[in-house]
């Protein structure tokens, strides 16, 4: 009974969605991709925000909620996790139903007295994909002004929904293919996928990434360090012959420099000058929680909490940076990634050996993470460097145990394997 009316409150929530969208007529910025969505909006919003009044999708929601919740309002956290959770419990449902029910109302009241002067010039929101059909779906609410590409990984995330990868590129592609001629398609230069995507709209598009020929290109990339302590990226930004740097001192990792990268691109679309991009950058831009956060570790480490999302791709990136980043011992604590389908074990298996060249010790969370394990120790991980677990709490209990002073610890994996409470079990209690 409970899911015919969640139904029915989707239903009517999309309704007025759309009239809001047809009344207020908002530049809509759409962006899709398998990693580095929400970071991407983060870096738009750090741009934009003190320029033209705008809002975005809220995190870690399903885009068929997260969308014309953004479009309808700006909604309290409280509120908003009785859509995060998934758990099939009646009591939580019936939240869930009674959230969505009071937005209604509040719409259907508010809605005549919203003054357009007063409503978001400016919606920024994510086109997340988790099964055939969703772009064509969410499009029908809302069509962008600017969509954007981040990167799609070879196994993205979901992919267990579509016959195969190619496909689930194909139904992000429809985003990019659904812009008019006047449009901007914003795409990921060094992602092969993103290209692909790119090839199938008729709008103007700007590239970026790290590779040469790139519209907005970024160079000179370095990872800042204070003391064996993590302090940020720095790199610059080089567009139409303008060069401009940018240090963002709380973000870690490429992939935050290519959220930078993509704001630069809108910014430039809405005219903005790329050395007030970079400086909006600066002073407004840093990693929300769980993704690639630095945190305080107990016994004088850090931890760098990505425990929001994991795919194959999300998942190497971290690596990579933990790689690259100071710290006495690399620890890395990994938990299953979901929804891979037949690519599951050989998704798992390819972060293991990556795992292997990496870390100095690895925890794993998870049936599927077992993977990860035995393929690192096939890579030349040692056995005794090696534990595995079922739960995070596990985890975390080993974790304090085997940490020490000067560690730098990654932890990641899908949402749902809970990798947060592991952080709760090792971050300096301040």
């Amino acid at each position: 009974m409970n899911t015919f009316f969640e139904n029915i409150a989707e239903k009517n929530i999309k309704r007025l969605a759309k009239i809001m969208i047809w009344r207020m007529r908002p530049t809509v910025i759409g962006i899709t991709g398998s990693v580095g969505k929400t970071s991407a909006q983060e870096a738009i919003s750090a741009v934009m925000r003190s320029v033209y009044r705008m809002r975005q999708s809220p995190a870690n929601i399903e885009s068929r909620f997260a969308i014309p919740l953004a479009i309808l309002g700006a909604w309290n956290e409280s509120d908003l996790n009785t859509v995060r959770d998934k758990t099939s419990k009646n009591a939580r449902r019936a939240g869930k139903i009674i959230f969505l029910c009071k937005v209604i109302l509040q719409t259907i009241i508010k809605m005549p007295f919203i003054n357009r002067a007063k409503y978001p010039q400016v919606l920024v929101l994510e086109y997340g994909v988790v099964k055939p059909g969703n772009i064509k779906e969410l499009l029908e609410i809302a069509h962008p002004d600017i969509g954007i590409v981040t990167a799609i990984g070879e196994i993205p995330e979901h992919v267990e929904f579509f016959s195969s990868p190619e496909a689930l590129v194909r139904e992000k592609a429809k985003l990019l293919e659904s812009l008019p001629a006047h449009a901007v398609a914003i795409v990921n230069f060094d992602n092969e996928n993103a290209m692909q995507c790119r090839a199938r709209t008729r709008a103007k598009t700007i590239t970026f990434g790290f590779a040469e020929g790139a519209d907005m290109r970024i160079t000179s990339f370095e990872n800042r360090s204070e003391h064996e302590i993590p302090q940020g990226i720095s790199f610059k930004l080089e567009y139409g012959g303008s060069v401009v740097p940018v240090t963002l001192p709380k973000a870690l990792g490429k992939g935050r420099a290519y959220s930078a990268a993509i704001a630069a691109c809108v910014g430039i679309v809405f005219n903005l000058h790329l050395v007030k991009v970079a400086g909006a950058l600066e002073a407004n831009y840093a990693a929300i929680k769980g993704s690639m956060s630095l945190i305080k570790g107990i016994k004088e480490t850090h931890i760098i909490d990505d425990s929001n999302t994991a795919s194959p791709t999300s998942m190497e990136e971290a690596l990579h940076s933990l790689r690259d980043l100071p710290g006495r011992r690399k620890i890395a604590v990994l938990g299953d990634m979901l929804e891979l389908g037949k690519y599951t074990i050989e998704a798992h298996e390819d972060i293991g050996r990556i795992t292997s060249k990496v870390v100095d010790i690895l925890v794993t969370v998870g049936p599927r993470a077992k993977f990860i394990a035995e393929a690192a120790k096939r890579g030349g991980l040692a056995k005794t460097k090696i534990l595995s677990f079922d739960t995070s709490r596990e985890a975390g209990k080993a974790l304090q145990e085997v940490m020490r002073k000067g560690d730098l610890v990654l932890v990641k994996a899908s949402r749902a394997m809970s990798l947060d409470q592991v952080i709760d079990e090792v971050r300096f209690a301040e």
